[in-house]
């Protein structure tokens, strides 16, 4: 049976890859997790659409990732396929009317600076996310009082039924780290920005002053899945927890960053079980000093 899962699958993926027993810690910011049973690498929107109904009809699970971040994969790994969209996703095109489209394996990086590239403002504060446009949308990632919202146009959905939808900025109701995938789950394929017509010169400098303050701000030093807990209505997360006398606070090479408690870094070789019940150790002594429960902005994945 699994032998001929994976002569299925290696159908699918034509000209794309196909990893056994891959171990995803080699896949994520934070440099920890086990073992993907299936690491499939599509080389276009068709082979992992056909992948994808393949896991539907036979039953596999499947998780979608781009560039790792935001992920903490259990040290157990992942059974089924792990998608990463990437090379072969990942074109850009900008139109005379000032809008960015952009495949969901584009790195934010690449979409801020092409943005910048064409004297477009709108996407300055996307530069320093380590993420992929796809996990963006999803998420609707935001820094520095910019978030995808502001300016998406529009964004196309493999759901799991293998129906293609091109949602509109409304339908995808875009919240703070939210999206209509969190209710429904799906695939983001391309998404479309509107963006304003500038100064070069001027949204390069926004650009760099975002990037030198994540420098100075952030542990970028370390392994990380960016910012750990989401945003507490009417607090910081990193504040409640550094008021909390947890600045430093660790759970064998995890541990809450010294040079901003919002995040978690791994200082050697931190497993995703040290990860977790540092964080649930967080939260507990959190909200037993402030009453404030923090939530994980990182997303857990896999067997725990």
């Amino acid at each position: 049976m699994k032998e001929k899962f994976e002569e299925q699958l290696r159908i699918c993926l034509k000209n794309g890859q196909l990893k056994l027993s891959e171990p995803m810690k080699s896949h994520t910011t934070f440099r920890i997790g086990g073992p993907a049973d299936y690491f499939a690498l599509p080389a276009d929107e068709k082979e992992l659409a056909l992948a994808v109904q393949l896991c539907q009809e036979q039953e596999i699970p499947f998780y979608v990732i781009g560039n790792g971040s935001n992920l903490l994969v259990s040290d157990k790994g992942f059974r089924g396929v792990v998608f990463c969209i990437g090379n072969g996703m990942d074109a850009i095109e900008i139109s005379e009317a000032g809008v960015l489209k952009a495949q969901a394996g584009a790195s934010l990086a690449r979409c801020a600076s092409q943005a910048a590239a064409g004297s477009l403002s709108g996407l300055e504060f996307a530069g320093g996310i380590p993420g992929t446009l796809g996990g963006a949308v999803m998420m609707n990632a935001g820094a520095y009082g910019g978030e995808m919202r502001d300016t998406i146009l529009w964004a196309r959905i493999l759901w799991e039924n293998g129906e293609i939808e091109k949602l509109s900025k409304e339908e995808l109701l875009l919240s703070y780290r939210h999206s209509i995938l969190a209710e429904r789950p799906g695939i983001v394929l391309e998404a479309a920005f509107q963006l304003e017509k500038g100064n070069r010169e001027e949204i390069l400098e926004r650009m760099n002053g975002f990037n030198q303050s994540r420098r100075e701000k952030q542990p970028l030093n370390y392994p990380s899945a960016g910012s750990t807990f989401k945003r507490p209505e009417g607090y910081f997360a990193g504040k409640l927890i550094m008021d909390a006398g947890l600045r430093g606070f660790r759970i064998g090479d995890a541990m809450v960053s010294e040079k901003h408690c919002g995040f978690v870094v791994n200082v050697g070789e931190a497993t995703a079980e040290q990860v977790k019940e540092l964080m649930e150790e967080v939260d507990r002594i959190v909200f037993e000093k402030f009453g404030v429960h923090l939530a994980p902005e990182v997303r857990l994945v896999g067997e725990w």
